[in-house]
């Protein structure tokens, strides 16, 4: 077992990895890189249409090999960078390895285009039903996305542009929204109280205070500083959105900017569709919950300000960073001994960054390098009960990887809708397992965080994407503004929360804080997929008991080798049917009513 004596917060350890990237061996690893990848470049000649299944799946492997090790000098950098955004040696190193990375994608495209474009559909089939089954729903798949594949030479003109357009775009947001210092604002009586905070996690955490008065100066401070930028954050969003459009519309040929991710991700915009539907049906159950809350804390009608606020005054418990990862650990042992021994390797070999400083990049993470390297974990741990939970989120995260790591690196991470159900799945074995220690009083108020959590990551990340769908088409069909764009937010969240909660005019600037509108489109709906499919999975793990751990240790060591539909269906779950995803709603509807009984 895990010495919990030695768990401190701290930075991660990035030197298994490379031990500096000013070292000999990081020059020549990268030299190494570039050497194999011209040498692969000698193999345009032999593809051919009758090339022997042996060469094809041995050229697979060259391919694999060459992004393992592009993957240790790339991931180096971006790690570095996220452990300290301010740094201009990290972010000029973040830069080589992009534009290293796009020089290897660049160089070794021929054998993906050959195979996507050029390849007759008789020896395409050939090649997948001869080639190891693990990699045959990933070749599927690319021949899938082929009709929306350009010919080499202009694959290469838009990866090389990527660099200094789209890459760079998001890290000017990136450096100026890690680097924005708030002004909170305090009235008592005739004075007022100026407090800066550098770190712009330290101000959210004020957003889950039990002063009413702090959660609105702490909105108010971020909102006034991101309108104060809106025109610079704005018109970057738009650049985004319009390149989204021009190459992948225009372009390529998808049929809307969300069917890129969705194809992507190897999932069917029905299923996408009929889970964003049925979101929208369910909005009502927030409604009811919304209102009981404002009862519990006492006043008659909710603030957007206090959508998050505890719903006791008393002093809220904070843990150390040892109790932390001790009640995570337990919890994931409990569960399965591989969710707690794959955990602790992560404290072993130190690769979690945990302490809060300025400079570090806000939020949380988990970085999977290759799979059999044990991913690496960002936390800005700050005691709060809400640090734990992230931290077992990420933590499952880990889990997924690892129990994924027999798979080679091209099938090994799970598709997007799929990449959050160990994460999830690890939060609520968290909150079950302390929701069974606690007296009345306490599961009343823990129940109403659970609730308030399922509201953050199910219905407010399928209205964000919803708003996503909306801000593309207006970008690219109409001459908006940036404060059209912030009047059609607004409009969002009117039909969010309907009449269940005031909201201020301020939050028409929250699309501008939001990091994935920016950096991956569409990006949101995972969140709602994930946390439902979760719903209905511990559902089951609750009917059938340890019976329940070898399906859900099937889903989640596929990594991306099945596509989610076939996976979860061959497990017992129809995702393409509206009533699997009202399993989760059914679920939330009983603990908001299980609420209601505690009054």
């Amino acid at each position: 077992m895990l010495n919990y004596s030695n768990i401190k917060l701290g930075k991660w350890d990035l030197t298994d990895l490379v031990e500096d990237s000013s070292t000999k061996k990081f020059a020549e690893l990268v030299d190494d890189i570039k050497k194999r990848v011209k040498k692969f470049e000698d193999n345009r000649r032999i593809l051919k249409p009758d090339l022997s299944i042996s060469i094809f799946e041995g050229l697979v492997h060259k391919i694999e090999n060459i992004l393992q090790d592009l993957s240790t000098v790339n991931s180096f950098a971006h790690l570095k960078y996220a452990a300290d955004t301010s740094s201009n040696d990290a972010a000029a190193l973040v830069l080589q390895m992009e534009k290293l990375s796009s020089q290897v994608s660049n160089q070794i495209l021929f054998f993906d285009l050959w195979f996507k474009k050029e390849l007759d559909k008789n020896n395409v089939q050939r090649l997948i039903d001869s080639i190891s089954a693990v990699y045959r729903e990933y070749l599927r798949h690319k021949r899938l996305i082929a009709k929306y594949s350009l010919h080499e030479s202009e694959e290469k003109i838009i990866n090389t542009l990527e660099v200094t357009g789209l890459s760079a775009l998001i890290k000017i947001y990136d450096r100026m929204t890690n680097n924005f210092e708030f002004t909170v604002v305090k009235k008592i009586g005739n004075k007022k109280i100026i407090k800066t905070f550098k770190n712009k996690e330290k101000l959210i955490s004020l957003v889950r205070s039990p002063k009413a008065e702090e959660r609105e100066y702490a909105y108010k401070a971020l909102f006034k500083t991101y309108k104060k930028n809106s025109g610079v954050l704005g018109e970057i969003y738009q650049n985004i959105v319009t390149q989204w459009r021009d190459e992948n519309i225009s372009i390529r040929g998808f049929t809307s900017p969300i069917s890129v991710r969705n194809i992507y991700n190897n999932i069917d915009d029905s299923t996408t569709d009929t889970l964003l539907s049925v979101c929208r049906q369910n909005a009502h159950l927030f409604y009811d919950y919304f209102l009981e809350k404002a009862k519990l804390i006492g006043v008659k009608k909710l603030r957007r300000y206090d959508l998050y606020a505890p719903i006791s005054n008393s002093n809220i418990a904070k843990f150390t960073f040892k109790n932390a990862a001790k009640v995570v650990l337990d919890t994931f042992h409990k569960f399965d001994p591989r969710f707690g021994t794959y955990t602790e390797r992560l404290f072993r070999e130190n690769h979690i960054d945990s302490e809060i400083r300025n400079g570090k990049s806000g939020g949380a993470f988990c970085y999977t390098v290759s799979p059999q390297r044990t991913p690496y974990v960002l936390l800005n741990f700050d005691g709060m009960m809400r640090d734990v939970s992230t931290m077992a989120h990420e933590f499952g995260h880990a889990v997924h990887s690892m129990l994924a790591s027999n798979k080679p690196i091209l099938v090994s991470h799970a598709p997007l809708p799929l990449a959050e159900t160990a994460s999830v799945f690890g939060e609520i074995l968290l909150n079950e397992e302390i929701y069974k220690s606690l007296n009345r009083q306490k599961k009343q108020i823990f129940l109403a965080e659970q609730i308030d959590d399922m509201y953050a990551t199910i219905m407010r990340q399928a209205f964000f994407t919803i708003f996503e769908i909306e801000a593309h088409k207006h970008i690219v069909e109409q001459n908006v503004t940036i404060d059209n764009i912030a009047n059609l937010y607004m409009n969002n969240l009117r039909n969010q929360f309907g009449n269940s909660i005031h909201i201020s005019d301020d939050f028409k600037w929250e699309w501008l804080y939001i990091p994935h509108f920016f950096h991956t489109p569409f990006y949101c709906y995972a969140y709602s997929f994930g946390n439902l499919l979760v719903l209905s999975l511990y559902q089951q793990y609750g009917k059938e008991g340890k019976s329940f751990v070898s399906k859900y240790l099937k889903i989640l060591s596929a990594g991306g080798s099945e596509k989610p539909e076939t996976l979860l269906k061959d497990c017992g779950f129809d995702i393409t049917e509206a009533s699997f995803w009202q399993q989760g709603f059914d679920l939330i509807k009983m603990k908001i009513n299980k609420l209601k009984e505690y009054e």
